[in-house]
């Protein structure tokens, strides 16, 4: 219970602060161009909090925290005294009030870099990407990569840490193959050339480097269990976190990875446990349930392991200067803003999979674990749905702020406004299709739960 609290408190301040600024951008742009606003409010519905300030404007905060909006002074709306038209919205130019609509998607990636510079600035521990094993069957495997081996770069692009060769690889979707350039045991480079023609990003929800077919290389963990999850088969088996895992159906086990090898085998299955409970020896039978991946069915306990660290040379730290930092925060905000239009452009031609649309729910759970984690991966987490929020709102669709601007444009081309039939009849299809959009990914969160 403790832990939904967290997620949900942690989603309410992730929307709070990045649609406040969004909101301020269209604010900020509108006051700059002379236009008179009526209200600024965090949230929708009855206001929980509100005041008036000197010069009429109302700041307010709704009740439901799941978006925000900029009311301003609208002829098409309002009734507008003619001693303030000039303060009205639609009295602007067109490069005016495209500036003004803008504004908001530009206030998400400002502070995108600003959060990524705080983050840099801070210093975010990292592990390098080592490849561990190799999956049978898979892609890497017929690459023939050589294991244990550190991925230097994907595709030119340099890759420090895993979540670098995540997002390399992610951008390489609908390529026919991808090169990556790795420093084996010997301290030797190597290139491999992947054949990714074909390769579509599944359901999984899982890296694009597993999905490839390469698991991290990890410090082996101990076979006493850390975490059990909930209406799994080893909560349903009685299993608690401190229990020592001493055999598997007889067999003595030593290494976690060998009681992962037998789970994984046996999905559908019975398995017999002995363990240690403090100072007494006692035998579970769990029922091992199953899970549908890249490379077949396999078992899964729902359990986790102890971690033991990793040694020094594994680990590094990504920490710049006031300078480096907001260089490194820019750059690394326009990767993922590269990496979010291509994205949607292969969500749209069908290289990713709509079950990889995530809702509110898989937000909170992300704000939620990320906050737990600390505050740099906080930060990262708020600069990486700031920037999706950005690019999904420049999407051209009625309804969103790159519908506004495609109106715009064609007003400015053909030097009249899109009739209002015609605006009005585009807003319902494009809110059926945000509406349609929302509905695979809140089902995509039930599913992933349910699972």
């Amino acid at each position: 219970m403790l832990e939904i609290l967290w997620a949900i408190g942690a989603f309410a301040v992730t929307l709070g602060i990045l649609v406040t600024f969004h909101e301020f951008g269209h604010f900020w742009v509108a006051r700059r161009c002379g236009v008179k606003v009526l209200v600024f409010s965090v949230g929708f519905g009855k206001a929980i909090w509100q005041r008036t300030a000197a010069d009429g404007t109302v700041y307010q905060v709704g009740i439901i925290p799941l978006g925000g909006y900029v009311r301003m002074l609208d002829e098409r709306v309002d009734e507008v005294p003619e001693s303030e038209r000039h303060l009205s919205f639609n009295s602007q130019s067109v490069r005016r009030r495209a500036a003004i609509i803008a504004a908001g998607p530009a206030a998400n990636f400002v502070i995108a870099v600003v959060l990524l510079w705080v983050m840099f600035v801070i210093g975010v521990p990292s592990v390098k990407p080592v490849i561990g094993s190799i999956q049978p069957d898979s892609v890497a495997a017929q690459a023939d990569i050589q294991t244990p081996a550190e991925i230097l770069s994907v595709n030119g692009n340099e890759t420090e840490d895993w979540q670098q060769v995540n997002l390399a690889f992610a951008a390489a979707l609908g390529n026919e193959e991808a090169t990556i350039r790795v420093l084996d045991a010997r301290d030797r480079e190597q290139s491999y050339v992947l054949d990714i023609d074909g390769w579509r990003i599944g359901d999984q929800q899982q890296p694009t480097f597993v999905e490839l077919g390469m698991l991290p290389w990890r410090p082996e963990a101990t076979t006493t269990i850390n975490y059990i999850a909930e209406n799994s088969p080893a909560a349903a088996a009685d299993f608690a976190p401190g229990d020592k895992i001493i055999a598997v159906d007889g067999t003595p086990v030593e290494e976690w990875s060998q009681i992962r090898e037998q789970i994984m085998a046996a999905p559908g299955e019975r398995l017999s446990f002995t363990v240690e409970r403090g100072q007494t020896q006692i035998e579970l039978t769990a029922a091992i349930g199953e899970r549908s991946t890249a490379q077949g069915t396999i078992g899964f306990l729902g359990v986790e392991p102890q971690q033991t660290a990793y040694p020094d040379e594994y680990r590094f730290v990504q920490q710049y200067g006031i300078v480096g930092g907001l260089i490194k925060g820019a750059e690394r905000t326009w990767d993922l803003m590269v990496l979010s239009v291509q994205m949607i452009g292969k969500l749209v031609t069908g290289t990713v999979s709509l079950s990889n649309l995530s809702g509110p729910v898989a937000i909170a759970e992300g704000a939620g674990a990320s906050a737990s984690y600390g505050l740099v991966y906080f930060l990262g987490f708020l600069a990486l749905i700031s920037v999706n929020l950005g690019i999904i709102n420049l999407v051209p669709l009625p309804i969103l702020d790159g519908g506004h601007l495609v109106f715009l444009a064609i007003e400015g081309a053909r030097k009249k406004a899109v009739s209002e039939r015609v605006q009005e009849l585009s807003y319902r299809i494009g809110g059926l299709l945000i509406f349609a959009l929302m509905a695979i990914a809140i089902s995509n969160d039930v599913l992933r739960l349910a699972q």
